[in-house]
């Protein structure tokens, strides 16, 4: 009797394009550091441990999950420490431990490892913890008073704020040169626009991140700020402006991108992020937040399963031969 033949049967996908979870990590990483290391340089040692702080916290928190829920050990895969990263980049340089602490808590435990861990969480986990922090502490975001100690030979005054105050016309000391290069004060990692947009398109160009939602994004914010300023110019500011304060750049690039909770389908990428740019404008300009990025981007987060369920008509037409 012929030996038996023992076959082995696996799921697809069957074909690895040899990409992998950590080496997607470790490139946004780095293209976070073109903006985070201008930021170290204005803000010194405490924004370097603000910083430190965070990303420890999160492989911490994303460590102890793993031992909690006895799955393999992830913060290999670089994922926590860019949500540190990410989370960091938002905040004040003078952000007390404690909120640190909280705020990495919310980004690894609550964000994503309840939801069963990488790509199971339906909001990007930054953004939900910020928008906790913001709703609970929101003093200890107000940029104006969380550096008022440091000397700037620029004016120290958080841009949107000053918006949002006195109108357009209270920005008018500030070109959008200085502000492209980071002559305003912001998160650690928001301070410098230019560092972002490069470090975006490093992204985009090697295919870490969708094309469709940043630009899509930055086109929604464009289009809304114009509208705004074109029917009152003396008290909205323009688009440049938006563009290039506050967490606009950092939300196109680095959190409305996110894979798990952002759409796959290409009419449903560009839906999702014009619709993101528009409730950030929407929010800044007659909302009661001064910054709109982070609940904009909760609100497509929210909306992503129905919005990636559009799609076109096939098409042709069915013949029935019967």
């Amino acid at each position: 009797m012929p030996e038996p033949i023992k076959l082995t049967v696996s799921h697809a996908p069957f074909w690895h394009s040899g990409s992998q979870i950590s080496i997607k990590s470790y490139n946004i990483l780095l293209a976070t550091l073109l903006a985070v290391i201008p930021g170290l340089w204005q803000y010194g040692m405490p924004a370097l441990a603000v910083v430190s702080l965070s990303i420890a916290l999160a492989m911490i928190w994303e460590l102890i999950m793993n031992f909690l829920t006895r799955r393999p050990i992830t913060i290999g895969d670089g994922n926590a420490a860019l949500l540190g990263m990410l989370f960091a980049m938002m905040l004040p340089a003078t952000t007390p431990w404690w909120v640190i602490v909280v705020g990495t808590f919310f980004v690894i435990v609550i964000g994503k490892q309840i939801y069963g861990g990488l790509g199971g969480n339906p909001f990007h986990p930054a953004v939900l913890a910020m928008a906790v922090l913001m709703l609970s502490w929101g003093n200890y975001f107000d940029f104006n008073a969380a550096l008022v100690n440091y000397q700037f030979d620029f004016n120290p005054v958080y841009p949107l704020l000053l918006s949002k105050s006195f109108g357009a016309g209270a920005v008018e000391s500030f070109s959008l040169s200085d502000l492209l290069v980071g002559r305003q004060i912001g998160g650690i990692g928001t301070s410098f626009p230019l560092g972002l947009i490069i470090g975006g398109l490093y992204l985009m160009i090697r295919g870490y991140i969708r094309w469709e939602i940043a630009i899509s994004f930055i086109v929604g914010m464009f289009v809304t700020a114009y509208a705004f300023h074109l029917a009152n110019p003396e008290v909205y500011a323009g688009a440049g402006f938006h563009l290039l304060t506050g967490y606009s750049l950092l939300g196109a690039f680095f959190l409305a991108t996110e894979d798990s909770s952002s759409p796959v389908n290409f009419i449903p990428m560009l839906i999702y992020g014009a619709l993101g740019g528009l409730l950030a404008i929407l929010i800044r300009n007659i909302g009661t937040h001064t910054d709109g990025v982070i609940f904009a981007i909760l609100v497509i987060n929210l909306a992503n399963p129905i919005i990636d369920k559009i799609r076109p008509k096939t098409l042709g037409k069915v013949i029935n031969y019967a």
